[in-house]
């Protein structure tokens, strides 16, 4: 029980470790919104290649140099700490070159019994790994503050120095002729497909939820409570993976399973379950899900089996670049617009699923056996059946723990400000990261709670991707502020995102795909809220890029056609990336026959709010205080009891002693500024806050 509780803390490692790199690199391209160069800081994971070097090889993975790659691995894990974002990646880097090198230590020892700890470690972990993620909401608890971070760390080194003083680490395998031929390649293409898809889908239970989502009241399985399922699946992928074959009652299904696992027809299954999630929307693609997760935890252990019977530098290094191939080919099906190459790849993700099937079915049928692997299944089953299986139990029951723990942030009780007044905003929330680098979670919560608005949008916000750190920003801000979320469109739509988080019940909501024939694929979404017993309607979006000329005018066309046939009073939250009184503008405007809420603002051009069927009651723009590149909108409205008497207010005023207290700005922000804030603080700027009274108001 000790030695496999050790390796489980050691598996974790592993998948914080690896799972952080592409986020971490991620970052410089997002900035620049092209390839930075940092993307060559990927090479860190390349380091197995290093034991493909005679004695160099034998050096790293003697006992002691082996050591003191753990103990690095461990001070890697600091780099959350670390003053820079540059400093960050460096130690990161570090921590992962390190991290591979003692997966190769430990997978490919001379040890059948180091190996078998090694191969159920990194299983457990994952699910040790996951479980932190559900109890922090959709985070990485050593990647979320300083103190979590510690903790991990110590959690870590109790672990590293418990496996060094255990002696277990003895050295790889000497290679033997069998492990000359070919039969490493389909084992490399496959175990960096594995890595990859492991990643991508499950490296946070909540991730085939995001893709499968459409809009209300059909929105298919939310990620609180339906994350549990994927959980659960996952668990069940596992004990499907161990066999007796003294079996009795349920393990003969077991050992049934076992013999099927390696076949076509199991990896028929798995396939077509892969593509069901990818091309099926809500519950038939969530079922799809379902069963692809049994199958990929249970070809991990098998996998990770025959891998330790094939040259370690060749096979991981090979593993790492098929990971590495199609960690950049997903980039590159979103932001092809920024990237060479980029018209061949758009929306290429069906590709990427052949590519992932195809390299399992060849690690599958031709990858290498081994005399000892009776000896190791045989460490394997036992370890699972023992005390492996019970660790596997508590992590999954401390899993679902934590959705009980969860379960009274699912309620939502709010009142308006005033009676019927309304409070809408729109931000670009850089996928929760600041402009360093760092979370801005708790930062942006309590500054959206502090705008006061009851219905908010946040563009280029879904980070459920793996290269954004499979965060589901929606659910975490929803739990945290007490609102509904609409999350759309879908993670595997490919598009930046555009959810949108009200206060007050969706009544239905549709997501769109603007028309984008040469750009970035644009996200919308048409929502009607259910506010307080008044029906408001909502069109949100983030339209293409300003160079992409013919894409903006089909996408204002077609939303200007969404304003246009809104039935209830309606708000537009839209990044139009156009000037005041453009084409597009005067398409939204005149087209969907809705009015600006400042007209004699001209200093603007990605964010606008625009309205019909409401009274204005006052407009704010707020500045981004390093948390983002774009500041935040907001617009107060009066919500009319008879829509056909609506009265709008004309006059412009800046002094609030002339506006009733219920309909001024919160003081958090400050007050009336003239000019662009560029404190590193959220502040009024731009002219405002602005106010609207009727012209005969005095």
């Amino acid at each position: 029980m000790r030695e496999l509780i050790r390796e489980t803390v050691l598996g974790h490692l592993f998948w914080t470790l690896f799972q952080a790199l592409a986020p971490m690199i991620w970052f410089y391209p997002l900035n620049e919104l092209e390839i930075s160069g940092y993307e060559a800081f990927a090479l860190a994971l390349f380091s197995p290649l290093l034991i493909g070097i005679p004695k160099l090889g034998d050096f790293l993975c003697n006992r002691w140099s082996t050591a003191v790659l753990r103990l690095i691995s461990v001070a890697s894990l600091a780099s959350f700490q670390a003053p820079s974002t540059l400093q960050r990646l460096i130690i990161l880097c570090l921590g992962c070159s390190c991290v591979m090198l003692v997966f190769c230590a430990s997978i490919f020892s001379s040890s059948p019994k180091q190996r078998a700890l090694s191969i159920w470690g990194l299983v457990l972990g994952l699910f040790a790994f996951l479980t932190g993620r559900i109890w922090f909401t959709t985070f990485v608890p050593a990647w979320w503050t300083s103190r979590s971070n510690s903790i991990v760390i110590a959690v870590s080194a109790v672990a590293v120095i418990d496996k060094i003083m255990s002696g277990d680490d003895v050295g790889i395998r000497k290679s033997t002729k069998s492990e000359s031929s070919w039969r490493w390649i389909p084992m490399g293409l496959g175990f960096g497909s594995l890595l990859y898809v492991t990643q991508a889908l499950f490296g946070e239970v909540s991730v085939i939820c995001r893709w499968v989502v459409e809009g209300y009241p059909e929105t298919g399985p939310m990620p609180y409570p339906w994350g549990a399922a994927v959980l659960v699946a996952l668990c069940f992928g596992v004990i499907l993976s161990t066999h007796s074959h003294e079996a009795r009652g349920f393990g003969i299904i077991l050992s049934a399973c076992s013999h099927v696992r390696r076949s076509f027809v199991l990896w028929s299954v798995g396939s077509v379950a892969f593509l069901s999630l990818y091309l099926s929307p809500t519950w038939s693609g969530f079922a799809g899900g379902l069963v692809f997760a049994v199958y990929t935890m249970t070809i991990w252990p098998e996998f990770l089996l025959r891998l330790s019977f094939c040259p370690p530098a060749k096979t991981a290094s090979l593993a790492v670049l098929v990971w590495l191939v199609e960690m950049l080919f997903s980039v590159w099906t979103v932001a092809y617009n920024f990237v060479p190459g980029g018209t061949f790849t758009r929306e290429k993700t069906l590709w990427l699923i052949v590519s992932a099937a195809v390299t399992f079915a060849a690690a599958i049928l031709f990858a290498p056996e081994d005399k000892d692997q009776k000896e190791l299944s045989s460490t394997n089953e036992t370890m699972l059946r023992g005390s492996g299986v019970w660790i596997l139990f508590l992590l999954v029951a401390s899993g679902l723990g934590g959705y009980c723990y969860r379960y009274p942030n699912q309620t939502v009780s709010h009142q308006p400000k005033a009676r019927n007044v309304l409070t809408a905003a729109i931000w670009t929330y850089h996928f929760g990261y600041d402009n360093v680098g760092w979370p801005s979670l708790e930062r942006s919560a309590e500054m959206l709670r502090e705008t006061e608005a009851d219905v908010i949008t946040l563009l280029e916000s879904d980070a459920s991707k793996p290269y954004l750190g499979n965060n589901d920003l929606g659910m975490w801000l929803g739990e945290k502020l007490g609102m509904y979320v609409d999350f759309g469109p879908s993670t595997k739509d490919h598009t930046w995102g555009n959810l949108i988080l009200s206060k007050y019940p969706f009544v239905k909501s549709v997501h769109h795909l603007l028309p984008s024939p040469h750009g970035e694929l644009a996200p919308a979404i048409t929502a009607m809220v259910n506010f307080t017993g008044h029906l408001v309607d909502f069109v949100v979006t983030h339209m293409g890029n300003d160079r992409d000329v013919i894409d903006r005018d089909l996408q204002a066309k077609f939303l200007s056609n969404e304003l246009k046939t809104a039935e209830n009073p309606v708000i537009f939250l839209g990044y139009v990336t156009s000037a005041p009184f453009s084409r597009d503008y005067v398409q939204l405007t005149n087209g969907g026959n809705v009015k600006d809420i400042d007209e004699t603002d001209r200093d603007r051009w990605c964010e606008y709010i625009m309205y019909r069927g409401l009274t204005r009651l006052g407009y704010a723009r707020i500045s981004h205080g390093g948390l983002s590149d774009t500041e935040i909108q907001v617009g107060r409205f009066l919500v009319p009891d008879d829509s056909d008497d609506v009265k709008d207010n004309e006059r412009i005023v800046t002094n609030t002693k002339e506006v009733d207290a219920s309909i001024r700005f919160s003081t958090r922000f400050g007050g009336f500024s003239d000019g662009h804030n560029w404190v590193e603080k959220h502040r009024y700027h731009m002219s405002t806050p602005k106010y609207f009274l009727p012209r005969n108001h005095s």
